[in-house]
């Protein structure tokens, strides 16, 4: 069945269809809800609570653009939403910090490792590092979104970089220095 089918069949509230699509963009969309959440269970509640709405919605999809893409939008917004509701935002007013480029060495680091640098960031800063760095969300949408200050995103961005390049760099010292011992 193609995913149009599929889509059409979801509208219609068919359990079986609605199971296929879980069962095929699941593990995708479980990835982003990693990125959003605090914890492994918390990811796997906003992966349920995500596709609650998105089965709920399917019918305001209008064949227009990417179903994944609809999908991901969904599912970001739910991970956001629930964060929303159990912390606050700090709001600062820093734009004085520019947003520049932070080059580290990354060729000898695991793919693992990163994610968990990230993962291990404070929330405010892991959510917009992800929005703007893994998902390509601008700081408006940002701040739009997190119901914060377009500074306030720019700032927490700046701060998460450079709270990964110094975790990032503390990793690198310590393996040169047992590879030296």
């Amino acid at each position: 069945m193609g995913l149009k089918d599929l889509i059409h069949k979801c509208k219609k509230k068919d359990r079986k269809a609605q199971e296929q699509l879980y069962r095929l963009y699941a593990p995708k969309l479980f990835g982003l809800c990693l990125k959003y959440s605090d914890n492994h269970q918390q990811a796997e509640d906003n992966l349920q609570d995500g596709f609650v709405t998105i089965f709920e919605k399917i019918s305001q999809y209008k064949d227009a653009g990417s179903f994944e893409g609809w999908m991901k939008r969904i599912v970001i917004n739910t991970a956001l939403q629930k964060h929303r509701q159990q912390k606050v935002y700090g709001i600062t007013n820093e734009d004085h910090l520019h947003e520049e480029e932070i080059k580290v060495e990354t060729e000898e680091l695991s793919v693992h490792f990163l994610l968990e640098c990230v993962q291990n960031l404070p929330d405010r800063y892991r959510q917009v590092f992800n929005l703007y760095v893994m998902d390509g969300y601008s700081h408006k949408e940002i701040a739009d979104m997190l119901n914060i200050s377009e500074g306030t995103s720019k700032s927490n961005l700046a701060r998460a970089r450079m709270a990964l390049k110094d975790r990032i760099e503390k990793h690198q010292n310590i393996q040169n220095s047992a590879q030296s011992s």
